[in-house]
């Protein structure tokens, strides 16, 4: 019997794909007038508020529980504070397409993470994808390597560094413990709220004397655009995929984002793409997917 097709998980993938690549170039307008906690935490603010508002409509609105609660804490600290949060800093000083190139790194970390926990298994294939990968940032670092003196370039690889470490561990944690709970929407509602509360404190910490008048409008769209799109849709998008695939297989999407911010930074930031960003974005494409890719299996008579 043929296995009919899941639209809703292909749209959720799709979502995943199309809008977090979009999210770099937003990141990067937003925090052009807007200091980077600030921008995460309207962001994850004003999400946690639709969530609400959905949740209310449905009359699906209630307390989760203290065990349920820490398991919806502890991805929302390691995805949105440190992973998003960080990448916002990053993009301070980074250009939007390689804080993407970077980005593409985070297959290669969860399918590491993936066999320390026996989600996935090891294999050479898999080691030859690994260093494939590693190869193109190295790539990347090549002509660079003498900005590492540069304090913002550094600060910003080392930001980026954390953020895709976050964002693996993340990811594996919600796979194996926090995806239980079939209300998504639900669990969203508290991990943006819980986010954004901890981002108000650190951006008050980090900025705390922000001058509102110089957040131009085209930085204040960023934000809602994050908001809505790379937050409630792409979000929801990624914990309903996690539910009916591995996290290795919706973690290579990352290499679509990074197209696709790649792409966004030199259209409309006139951001530079060099030959050697080229090999190197493809570098590290090739090694996610060699980590990934397998071989339709021939049925036997």
């Amino acid at each position: 019997m043929k296995q009919s097709l899941d639209y809703k998980l292909i749209f959720a993938l799709a979502a995943v794909g199309i809008i977090w690549g979009t999210t770099f170039l937003g990141i990067r307008v937003a925090v052009e007038t807007i200091p980077p906690w600030f921008v995460t935490s309207i962001r994850q603010g004003l999400a946690g508020l639709i969530m609400m508002t959905i949740l209310l409509f449905k009359k699906e609105m209630k307390w989760i529980g203290w065990g349920n609660f820490k398991q919806q804490l502890i991805p929302s600290v390691l995805m949105i504070v440190i992973a998003n949060g960080f990448t916002t800093i990053a993009e301070k000083t980074l250009p939007s397409g390689l804080a993407s190139v970077i980005s593409a790194l985070s297959p290669i970390l969860i399918f590491l993470g993936s066999i320390l926990v026996g989600l996935q298994k090891m294999s050479f294939k898999g080691f030859v994808g690994v260093l494939i990968g590693f190869s193109g940032v190295v790539f990347i670092f090549k002509d660079g390597l003498g900005s590492f003196l540069d304090a913002d370039y550094r600060t910003g690889m080392m930001f980026m560094g954390f953020a895709i470490l976050a964002w693996a561990i993340g990811t594996i944690y919600t796979k194996t413990h926090a995806n239980k709970s079939n209300n998504i929407v639900l669990n969203l509602f508290y991990q943006f709220t819980s986010a954004s509360c901890i981002q108000l404190v650190l951006a008050s910490i980090f900025s705390p004397n922000p001058d509102f008048s110089s957040w131009s409008s085209r930085s204040i769209f960023a934000a809602l655009y994050l908001s809505i799109f790379g937050s409630v849709i792409a979000f929801f998008s990624y914990s309903y995929a996690l539910k009916h695939v591995t996290a290795v297989q919706v973690s290579i999407l990352a290499y679509i984002n990074t197209i696709i911010a790649v792409f966004l930074g030199w259209l409309l930031l006139d951001e530079v793409i060099t030959i050697d960003f080229i090999i190197a974005t493809a570098l590290i494409i090739l090694g996610v997917f060699i980590v990934n890719y397998k071989k339709k299996e021939k049925r036997t008579l």
